[in-house]
């Protein structure tokens, strides 16, 4: 299972969507170019120490992420989808991907993913912050693939 992050705008949802990663065993990509230096202080206070756990692949543009990705398939989370992820069958070699929080993702790539999901919302709203969304659909995912990670003590805050 993965995550990758297109052209992430707010360095706090990225740093978050890494911490989350880093404490569920789950890779990050990171497809550029983001709208913010990628080193930015609030994105690893959001990731705090935990970004040296995370095993992280950043990839210069769509084109390069596309050349180089994980085998498996490509699930965008989209409000423009018809399929809530709660009736959806995850594999375990998913990623999941996840638009820019200002615009999504263009056409093409949406053309590209091989499943598209929704969270279902209530009318009248427009959207979930993508970091809330990847730990809900993700937590969806690793529950029905069994890749929880196995420590049940805590490891301290």
């Amino acid at each position: 299972m993965r995550l990758a992050l297109f052209q992430p705008d707010i360095p706090q949802n990225a740093g978050a969507l890494m911490r989350l990663g880093a404490c569920l065993g789950v890779a990050v990509d990171i497809i550029e170019p983001a709208g913010f230096v990628f080193d930015d202080a609030r994105m690893r206070r959001a990731g705090m120490d935990y970004l040296d756990r995370l095993e992280m692949l950043r990839h210069a543009s769509w084109p390069r992420y596309q050349a180089d990705r994980a085998p498996g398939r490509l699930i965008l989370l989209t409000t423009r989808a018809a399929m809530p992820y709660t009736g959806f069958a995850f594999q375990a070699g998913d990623t999941l991907l996840l638009g820019r929080e200002s615009a999504g993702v263009p056409d093409e790539v949406h053309e590209a993913a091989d499943a598209r999901l929704l969270i279902p919302m209530r009318p009248g709203l427009r959207s979930i912050n993508v970091a809330q969304a990847a730990a809900m659909v993700l937590g969806e995912a690793l529950r029905q693939t069994d890749q929880f990670p196995t420590g049940t003590e805590a490891q301290g805050t």
